[in-house]
């Protein structure tokens, strides 16, 4: 059921990030093109994207709203986007915690690579508006 809401999940973000591209036809293919806060090319954001599909990520977070956990857009308004918060947020990732969102526990990763969890926050980061 998990991989069920998860494929959803990840389908209704692909869906809402390629319909923007869709819509200008007549907008040409290369980067300069692209509006500022496009993001979909960025390799940071990809990986990102790929690692929360394949995680329960989604079970807490949301992009744009807050669920049992902060909105990925607030956590990236909170911490600029530095190497520091990058290390940061992915020692919060594989550790968990609590008390910086409020009393509910954030779930440890530690079963995530370092990398993979540096990776999920950039992507949160690159959020940032």
């Amino acid at each position: 059921m998990k991989k069920y809401f998860l494929a959803i999940a990840l389908m209704v973000l692909i869906g809402a990030c390629s319909s923007n591209a869709s819509d200008n036809k007549s907008a040409a293919p290369d980067a300069a093109a692209a509006p500022a806060n496009d993001l979909s090319a960025n390799p940071d954001y990809q990986k990102g994207v790929a690692l929360i599909s394949k995680s329960d990520c989604l079970t807490c977070h949301k992009t744009d709203t807050k669920n049992i956990g902060p909105a990925y857009k607030d956590v990236a308004a909170k911490y600029e986007n530095t190497d520091a918060n990058v290390a940061l947020l992915a020692s919060k990732i594989l550790k968990g915690g609590t008390g910086v969102w409020g009393q509910i526990p954030m779930t440890p990763h530690a079963a995530m690579s370092e990398d993979d969890a540096k990776a999920l926050a950039k992507y949160v980061l690159l959020l940032r508006k």
